[in-house]
């Protein structure tokens, strides 16, 4: 069930219908809501409910375990049960393909074929995001950061709330069971932001990540059969269409939740006017990138080592694993590397987030954002090639500047919409209206909803895109 979907409007209505209903009726509410996740989950597929509930289960009866305790071997057995379950789970599904091929590809390159590895395992959605939710929760209880929930029903909730369920945000138990108890509230202010980042959302991916994809795809699958200005225009079209994309999802995830009044964390703030990569990684998915932070980097030493090098190997593990977080495939497994690297290189030069203070400071400050975006834009690059010999080719497309090229009209939208974007991150980081839709006139207001409402339907007349981030 996709957001940008009439399927999905209809279920989402009467959720919040009955939601609203039975705000009287907490634990009627809640369980009403935790079916009704369940059924969205189902959607996609029956069988993943077995997968979702086992998870759930199996990390309620950890924490349990973790606190009913003082003994600590036992919390750290319990919680090594935790991990290693969820652990296991998300790598079966998600690595024993890359894994078998991989061996596969080895044996073979000594004359051997194995046949029995040749199994299709279909990657459950939402695997990596629900997974890393329910393992943060096991992880602050075993350091005594939040007491376990006593209730299974309360805790399943958390787990599969729909909103965030599928692509994030990822949500720390901590900040989101406390709520459960909460009843809820929704102001007019609350109501008109839900509703802004609902339609900022859908018009994210309906409109601007859609068309987007187009030009992407075309530099994408066929590298070879393009010329220079193509590669550089599909380049730069992946690079916005994924931020719109998963930007987008988001927004409308953080939107629907509100409205029955649950808050979502925020999850980008602007990353293409990052100053470095550093920056960037507080600005993009900072919901994963505040995760490996906090359960894994720091888990691993943080940056209390001995000796600098630790602090590197650190950052670099962390980074991997965060690379293979999004997919088992070797681009991915570079695109980690890369940052890692520029990471490590970022506090070996100790270059931190610039602030400038003065005019003066402005066109140093423009200069390492413009660097930094397009640093950014060439590491995507490994992050959507289909194999290593389109990387080369396209990589090698893009310095092919001067020989002849075709203009087609549809470049202009795509320069446009990067160009706008990139100046827009710039502008929304001083701008306070662009953050408070309901500070302004009524009159634009809803004049600009019933733009993008009817941009929305002619765009979406046919059949719905899914997420990038569904495959991760």
């Amino acid at each position: 069930m996709l957001f940008n979907s009439l399927e999905y409007l209809i279920f989402f209505l009467s959720v919040l219908l009955v939601s609203s209903l039975t705000v009287g009726l907490p634990r009627l509410r809640i369980w009403l809501m935790l079916l009704a996740s369940y059924y969205f989950y189902a959607s996609n597929s029956q069988w993943l409910l077995i997968l979702i509930i086992l998870s759930t289960s199996i990390d309620y009866l950890c924490a349990l375990g973790i606190t009913d305790t003082d003994n600590q071997r036992k919390r750290k057995l319990w919680l090594l049960l935790s991990l290693v379950s969820n652990l296991s789970i998300l790598g079966f599904f998600k690595y024993f393909n890359f894994f078998a091929q991989s061996v596969t590809e080895l044996v073979g390159l000594i004359g051997f074929t194995l046949s029995w590895v040749d199994i299709n395992i279909i990657l459950p959605v939402g695997i990596s995001f629900f997974t890393f939710q329910s393992m943060s929760y096991t992880i602050d209880v075993y350091r005594k950061e939040m007491p376990a929930e006593r209730s299974f029903y309360r805790f399943a909730f958390f787990v599969a709330y729909f909103p965030q369920l599928i692509a994030g945000p990822i949500v720390r138990a901590k900040e989101f069971i406390p709520q459960i108890a909460l009843k809820p509230k929704l102001s007019i202010n609350d109501f008109e932001w839900s509703l802004f980042m609902i339609f900022r959302g859908l018009f994210k991916k309906i409109i601007l990540a859609d068309a987007l994809a187009l030009y992407a795809d075309l530099a994408f699958s066929t590298p070879g059969q393009i010329d220079w200005m193509a590669a550089w225009i599909g380049v730069y079209a992946f690079t916005f269409q994924i931020y719109f994309d998963f930007s987008g999802y988001t927004d409308i995830a953080r939107g629907c939740a509100k409205l029955m009044g649950y808050n979502l964390p925020l999850n980008f703030d602007s990353p293409y006017v990052a100053t470095s990569i550093t920056d960037f990684w507080r600005r993009w998915h900072i919901s994963l990138s505040t995760w490996l932070r906090d359960y894994l980097y720091i888990s691993l030493g943080g940056n209390k080592m001995k000796n600098q090098l630790g602090v590197y190997r650190n950052l670099m593990i962390t980074m991997l694993l965060g690379g293979l977080w999004h997919g088992a495939a070797w681009n991915f497994v570079i695109w980690g590397f890369l940052h890692g690297l520029f990471l490590s290189l970022e506090r070996l030069l100790r270059i931190g987030r610039f602030k400038n203070q003065n005019k003066k400071d402005i066109p140093l400050m423009l200069f390492r954002r413009l660097f930094y975006f397009h640093l950014i834009v060439m590491t995507w690059i490994v992050f959507r090639v289909d194999n290593m010999d389109d990387l080369f080719i396209l990589v090698h497309k893009l310095f092919e500047i001067g020989k002849p090229y075709i203009l087609i009209n549809g470049y202009v939208v795509v320069i446009g919409i990067s160009v706008g974007n990139w100046l827009l991150q710039i502008i929304s980081e001083r701008l306070s209206i662009y953050r408070k839709p309901y500070e302004l006139p009524v009159l634009l207001k809803g004049s600009v909803y019933a733009i993008v409402a009817i941009m929305i339907m002619i765009f979406n007349s046919g059949e719905p895109t899914p997420f990038i981030y569904f495959q991760f």
